[in-house]
C-alpha cells in the first residue's frame, strides 16, 4: 500500500509541477534572433555553438561560421559543413592560427579585421539564421577589433531574427553587457594538465 501511496504523491507532485511550468510558458511568447556568448576557461565553447549551427542545419535554416583564429587548425566541423551542408551553411576559415604561432601582430590584425568584414556580410544577409563568429572574443581580448564598432553593429545593424553566436575566453564586458544568453565554461579538470595532447574527435 505505500508503494502506491508514493506512486499516487509522486504523480500529484508531477502534476502540480506540470501545471506551474504550463502556466509560465504560456507566458514566453515573443520570438527574436539572440546575441548568445560563450566564454569561460572550461572546454567546450566553440563545440556547444557548432551543436546550434547542426541544428540550423538540421531544420534547413541557412546559416554561416566565422573562424578567427584556428584556421592553421584541423577542424572536423568545418570539413564536415563544407563536405556535406555547403549548401546551407556558408563555411569561412579567416584566421590563421593563435598569434603565438603566427608570430606576427600585424597580420593577425589584418586577418581579424578581414574576418569581421566577412561577418558583417553574412550578419546583414536576413537569410542567414544564425552566424557563428568562432574566436572573436579572443581577437577582441587582444584588441585586433575595436569592441565598440562590434557592439554597435550587432546592436543596430543585425536582423531582428538572426541569431548571433560569439565564443572564446574572456568574452568583454561590453560584449556580455549586450547578450541575450551568455554561458561561461567552468575548467575543472582537463587532460592535457596531466600531459594528454589535443585529440581528434575531442578537441578538433
Amino acid at each position: 500500500m505505500s508503494d502506491q501511496n508514493d506512486l499516487d504523491r509522486h504523480a500529484a507532485k508531477m502534476a502540480k509541477k506540470k501545471a506551474a511550468r504550463d502556466k509560465i510558458m504560456a507566458t514566453k511568447t515573443d520570438q527574436k534572433g539572440l546575441i548568445i556568448v560563450h566564454t569561460g576557461k572550461g572546454k567546450g565553447k566553440s563545440s556547444a555553438a557548432f551543436g546550434m549551427i547542426f541544428r540550423c542545419i538540421a531544420h534547413r535554416m541557412p546559416s554561416a561560421v566565422v573562424q578567427f583564429i584556428k584556421g592553421g587548425m584541423d577542424c572536423g566541423e568545418r570539413d564536415l559543413i563544407t563536405e556535406h551542408f555547403s549548401d546551407i551553411c556558408q563555411f569561412y576559415t579567416m584566421g590563421e592560427g593563435f598569434t603565438w604561432e603566427t608570430q606576427d601582430k600585424a597580420r593577425d590584425i589584418e586577418m581579424a579585421k578581414a574576418a569581421w568584414e566577412k561577418a558583417k556580410e553574412l550578419i546583414r544577409d536576413p537569410e542567414n539564421r544564425m552566424v557563428l563568429l568562432d574566436e572573436i572574443n579572443i581577437a577582441l581580448r587582444y584588441d585586433y577589433l575595436d569592441v565598440q564598432e562590434v557592439v554597435d553593429f550587432l546592436t543596430t545593424e543585425k536582423p531582428p531574427l538572426t541569431h548571433v553566436v560569439l565564443t572564446g575566453r574572456n568574452a568583454k564586458e561590453e560584449i556580455i553587457e549586450i547578450a541575450d544568453l551568455v554561458t561561461e565554461m567552468e575548467l575543472v579538470k582537463h587532460p592535457f594538465r596531466s600531459g594528454v595532447k589535443a585529440q581528434q574527435g575531442v578537441e578538433f
